[in-house]
């Protein structure tokens, strides 16, 4: 069984950088999810994947995994692209594209 470590990017629904500057810990399922035969839930035994820790670098991450025996995968973030853009250039003379109306 193995653990992912990685830092979480930020939703679609999020405009600032909250909870996306920790790195996080999490475990892979060791067995498959399994569909309840009465209610058609989905549901697993393993209770490891439940558990989401969280630490303030890679650093601290990978140290607590390699102190507990925990083989991992390590998942480097991509760079952020700084993209600013006005309003106005919505409206520009040079703007490229078409007008929709």
């Amino acid at each position: 069984m193995t653990a992912r470590i990685y830092k979480p990017a930020k939703s679609a629904m999020q405009s600032g950088l909250a909870r996306t500057k920790e790195w996080v810990v999490e475990q892979e399922p060791a067995v498959p999810r399994e569909i309840d035969p009465l209610m058609g839930w989905t549901s697993s035994a393993d209770t490891r994947t439940q558990v989401r820790l969280e630490f303030d670098t890679k650093e601290e991450a990978i140290a607590y995994a390699e102190r507990n025996g925990i083989a991992y995968r390590l998942e480097e973030p991509k760079p952020r692209s700084l993209v600013r853009k006005a309003y106005a250039d919505n409206f520009k003379f040079g703007r490229i594209g078409a007008w929709t109306h």
